[in-house]
């Protein structure tokens, strides 16, 4: 597993840090983390949310007063509240998006679970997802494998996943592109 630091680097990985030592020292991790996926799915639903965060015309005192009354009527855990309310005041809600990610990165190094995306023509039936789960699990070396998966019809058929930072890309679309290529080539 990684550490810490090489998890979370600048300016947000630092802030993720921080919050992530909190929720570990008051054994709230999965709470912060519940939080903040909520806020996240929050920002992207709402266009004034997300001018809110994004635009730098607010004054901080304005995000931290309007953020207060979100969270509040959200239910937000008082941990992250504060968070989200100190990154407001420091005019640093413009990277909140690259903070949640980087938290769930170390939270999920804490648990061992590998994150893989995974991008196929049509949906899994249990026993495919159970066992790409199971090999993408033995490939990494990991306790367990999350897998987000995306349905994409433009594949055709097979799958592209990527695991950390490694690519694998089977899908026929891919192949006939290559195969076109290399008889480009020949004629």
């Amino acid at each position: 597993m990684a550490n810490e630091e090489t998890i979370a680097t600048g300016m947000a990985g630092r802030y993720a840090s921080a919050l992530f030592a909190l929720a570990r020292d008051s054994r709230s991790i999965d709470r912060v983390a519940e939080d903040l996926d909520g806020f996240l799915k929050m920002v992207n639903e709402s266009d004034d949310l997300r001018r809110l965060v994004r635009s730098p015309a607010f004054s901080a005192e304005d995000q931290v007063r309007a953020l207060g009354a979100v969270l509040e009527r959200a239910g937000v855990s008082d941990l992250t509240a504060r968070f989200l309310k100190l990154v407001a005041s420091k005019r640093r809600l413009f990277a909140v998006e690259n903070m949640i990610r980087d938290f769930a990165a170390l939270n999920d190094n804490d648990k061992g679970v590998t994150r893989a995306h995974v991008t196929v023509a049509e949906p899994l039936s249990n026993q495919q997802w159970s066992e790409l789960q199971d090999s993408l699990s033995t490939i990494s070396g990991a306790k367990s494998v999350a897998m987000d998966v995306f349905i994409d019809p433009d594949l055709l058929g097979g799958m592209v996943v990527k695991l950390g930072s490694r690519m694998i890309d089977s899908s026929l679309r891919t192949k006939l592109n290559s195969l076109r290529t290399r008889m480009k080539e020949v004629g």
